[in-house]
């Protein structure tokens, strides 16, 4: 992996962070990042979560949903203290994260947004998120996912 590291993989070395790095072939042609990444890695799509940007009452927000679900505003908004929400602009999501959309990670962000990660998560002893590029996932417990983001767990996914 030298010289392909990515700000999410530097920041869990250097947290000594219990973590495993899946890399695959990622296909431009897939219609869903996240469901690629679960048929590559031979893996039930309700563990992979895909990160998404939102813009809750004007400010940037981070929801942490699986790959089969939709991120369900209105809840996140109310898991930030907020009252509405809408998904950000993706060069808005790119700026503030420092991550290309499709490899947007929870982890290492440019910005610390306020992130909240889906009560689903904690039904697993591991979940996959992208480690910071389109063909890399991490796997990761739930807990140190949401203590190195500093993340709210709420009900924020619908199906």
């Amino acid at each position: 992996m030298a010289g392909r590291g990515t700000p999410a993989t530097a920041l869990l070395y250097k947290q000594k962070v219990a973590h495993e790095l899946h890399a695959y072939e990622h296909d431009p042609r897939h219609e869903s990042y996240g469901l690629e990444a679960a048929e590559a890695l031979g893996i039930s799509p309700d563990r992979v979560f895909k990160t998404l940007v939102a813009e809750v009452d004007g400010k940037l927000a981070v929801g942490v949903v699986p790959v089969t679900a939709q991120l369900d505003l209105k809840a996140l908004a109310s898991a930030v203290g907020g009252k509405k929400a809408r998904m950000a602009e993706i060069a808005a999501a790119e700026r503030a994260t420092g991550y290309v959309a499709g490899g947007i990670s929870p982890l290492g962000q440019k910005k610390r947004l306020p992130l909240v990660l889906d009560v689903s998560a904690e039904g697993f002893g591991t979940i996959f998120c992208s480690a910071g590029r389109r063909g890399l996932e991490v796997e990761i417990a739930p807990d140190q996912l949401v203590k190195l983001t500093q993340a709210v767990v709420a009900a924020i996914a619908s199906r």
